[in-house]
This record gives C-alpha cells, sequence and structure tokens, in this order.
C-alpha cells in the first residue's frame, strides 16, 4: 500500500476539505482528490462521504484511521532519527495567535528565525478572532483562554499587562481624570461587545460602563490608532501602548488588567523536530520580552481593575 497515498489520507481525516488538506501538504486539491481515489480503490471501500461542506469519513474510513496513525509515529520516529533530519529544519508550521500580540511581539522575531532556517516556512496567523487548533487552521496557537479539552499539548506562554490610555492631546482637551467617577461623561474606544472572540476582552465591565463610544472594532490595532489620534480612551495592551509616544496612562496604578496567553499544539505533532523547534523558539521570545509584557509594577498577581 502506498505511504503517500495513507498520508494523503490522513491530512483528509484532519481538514475535513481538499483545499485544506491541499494547502497542508502544499499540493494542490485535485492531487488530494486523485490520491484518495487511488486509496479507495486499493482497500476496495469508500472512506470519505463527500458532502457540501467537505469530506466525513465512513466507517472504514474511521477504522482505517487509528491504524494510518500509528503507522505514521513509527515513520515520523524513524525520520528523526536518520541523519538527515539533523542538516536543519524544515516543511510548514502555521502559527496562530491574537492580531496585537502576533503583529508587534511575534513577527519581527519570527521573521528572524526563519532566515536561521531557509527549509522552514513559518506562516503566521495574527487575526482578531479565535483560530482554531481543532479545525486544523494552525499547528500551534495561542490564545487568551486555555483550550478545555482535546488531544492537545497546552502551556502556560505568559500573562500580560492591559492598561487605560488616551493621547496627551486627548487628555490636555479635557479635565484631569483623577478617579473612576471622573471617567464619567468621557469618549471611549473598545471592542464589538457582540462579535467578542473572548470573556477575556471584556476589560471595561470591570471598571466603568462608558456614556459613549468614538469607535467601537475587532482590530486592538484600529483602537490603538484611534486612540493615538485622540478620539477617546482605551484599554490597551502595555506591550503595544507604551511604545507610542502620543499616549499617556489613565489613572495609572489603579485601571491595571492582567491577561493570560495560553499555547497549544495538537498532541500527535508534539515530537516532531519543527514543531518542538518553534514552540521553545516562542518560548523564548517571550520570555526575553517580559519585562514588555508584564512590567515590574503589575507583577504582584492577577486583579481586575485596580
Amino acid at each position: 500500500m502506498d505511504w503517500d497515498n495513507l498520508r494523503f489520507f490522513l491530512e483528509l481525516a484532519r481538514t475535513g476539505t481538499l483545499v485544506s488538506a491541499a494547502r497542508r501538504l502544499a499540493v494542490d486539491h485535485t492531487t488530494v482528490a486523485r490520491r484518495i481515489q487511488g486509496l479507495e480503490k486499493e482497500v476496495g471501500t469508500a472512506l470519505f462521504a463527500r458532502e457540501a461542506g467537505g469530506h466525513r469519513l465512513t466507517e472504514a474510513g474511521r477504522r482505517l484511521q487509528p491504524q494510518v496513525e500509528a503507522m505514521e509515529n513509527a515513520f515520523l520516529a524513524v525520520e528523526s532519527a536518520a541523519p538527515a533530519a539533523r542538516e536543519g529544519l524544515s516543511g510548514l508550521v502555521r502559527i496562530g495567535a491574537t492580531e496585537g500580540f502576533g503583529t508587534m511581539m511575534l513577527a519581527p522575531q519570527l521573521a528572524l528565525f526563519a532566515q536561521r532556517h531557509p527549509k522552514l516556512v513559518i506562516d503566521l496567523l495574527a487575526m482578531p478572532r479565535l483560530v482554531h487548533l481543532s479545525r486544523r487552521e494552525a499547528d500551534i496557537v495561542i490564545s487568551l483562554e486555555r483550550p478545555a479539552r482535546g488531544p492537545v499539548v497546552v502551556s502556560k506562554l505568559t500573562d500580560y499587562v492591559l492598561r487605560l490610555y488616551a493621547s496627551a492631546d486627548y487628555l490636555d482637551a479635557h479635565p484631569p481624570i483623577a478617579s473612576r467617577e471622573a471617567l464619567r461623561g468621557h469618549t471611549f474606544i473598545s471592542y464589538v461587545d457582540d462579535l467578542l472572540f473572548s470573556k477575556e476582552l471584556q476589560y471595561l465591565d470591570e471598571l466603568y460602563r462608558p456614556d459613549a463610544f468614538a469607535l467601537r472594532s475587532t482590530s486592538i490595532l484600529a483602537q490603538h490608532q484611534a486612540t493615538a489620534a485622540g478620539a477617546g480612551i482605551a484599554v490597551l495592551p502595555a506591550f503595544l501602548a507604551e511604545r507610542d509616544p502620543c499616549l499617556r496612562r489613565v489613572l495609572p496604578g489603579e485601571a491595571n488588567f492582567t491577561r493570560t496567553f495560553w499555547m497549544s499544539m495538537p498532541a500527535e505533532s508534539k515530537h516532531l523536530g519543527r514543531m518542538q523547534a518553534v514552540w521553545g523558539f516562542l518560548r523564548e521570545t517571550v520570555e526575553a520580552q517580559r519585562a514588555v509584557l508584564l512590567p515590574a509594577e503589575d507583577r504582584s498577581g492577577r486583579p481586575g481593575a485596580g
């Protein structure tokens, strides 16, 4: 039986669509379809049911999957022990992360890491939504909430701090803000409530319910730009806002929030050399930037609003 056909079978079983499997295998979707047809001819039965939304395993396919996964594990173990495996990292690793963290903290470092490993392809999905590990949208996911279940490896990556910010121009044009009560009448910038992808983004409910919004956006980068332009007050990650000379803290020492990033990957991938290398590099990257993510004055625990 052709191992390549079995490899295509596994990717389609895991992703559910020809296009997703093809992307992970770096081939055209017609190649995936042809390989699956070849395998089904070999075994003499249909392994997938073709549906409008993709491909679903038949009973025969579900019986075959654990056997092929066992073969995959044995193959990878042999491959990792071979001399060629020590020549350098290769293949694709797709990383899903929140928009601000992925853009500001990870992108520059991952680009340098990829330069050191020219055979390795890094895809960074820095998006203002949840990237799903279970749907095979990424190989490693950095999320605001710990995955609740499933065969995944999960590790706490880091805590990080958010604060209340406004531009110097905005603050100069309004009365001083010395207490939470003084926030009354001010204009805020925040997320779109019904499009929040995580309950961990509900900061303002812990601090003050705004009277008015200048802008609501699904994008933290858009919120940052609107705040820097003087449109209002916003809760922003310190790793984003502290870089901007236009911004000033509002209610320093009181309006602070701490959140956590969790890192996860499928348990079946943990033995792959490229996954181990990228996983370790992400941890090193975060550790090197600890002072930006969690400034010393905010390392006393995980409060809500001060």
